[in-house]
């Protein structure tokens, strides 16, 4: 499978962080590219936008729980504390994890096309499930702080 990690210009400007809700963490875009590979050719805007959004989502998704978390008494994510089988602050890794994936996502799909070369158009179909890759990771992440199996299989 193919993942997107342009090679352009490796000296991008740095964007802000990005402010959350009070109950989750604050997003650094640099962490975010360093973490996903995401050099300079893609834009901070950009990177921005795909953060944005993907906080956006998870949030939204994770509401319920955030809202169930704050009633028992915790402020801050970090405040929850952790079943026995999870190590300490799992529930930070988890979250930046499906925010990173879901703007990944984004960003990969955004850049599907790219690299016209005809290595990347004979790599296309491999190219086309990144992004579903990525959101796969967000679903297992997001899963994880819900205490949820990671698949959910009915019969019809």
């Amino acid at each position: 499978m193919s993942s997107f990690a342009p090679t352009g210009n490796a000296s991008a400007r740095t964007a802000e962080p990005i402010q959350n809700n009070g109950f989750w963490p604050t997003i650094q875009p640099a962490k975010f590219r360093d973490a996903r590979r995401i050099d300079g050719t893609v834009t901070p805007p950009r990177v921005q936008d795909a953060l944005l959004t993907a906080m956006a989502t998870v949030n939204r998704v994770l509401r319920h729980w955030q809202t169930s978390q704050i009633d028992a008494g915790y402020q801050q994510v970090q405040d929850v504390p952790t079943p026995d089988w999870h190590p300490p602050g799992i529930y930070l890794a988890l979250y930046r994890r499906a925010v990173y994936a879901t703007a990944h996502a984004a960003i990969a799909e955004a850049y599907r096309d790219y690299d016209a070369t005809a290595s990347a158009r004979d790599r296309g179909d491999l190219q086309e499930y990144a992004g579903e890759s990525y959101r796969r990771d967000a679903a297992w992440a997001i899963s994880e702080i819900l205490d949820r199996p990671h698949v959910t299989v009915e019969l019809i």
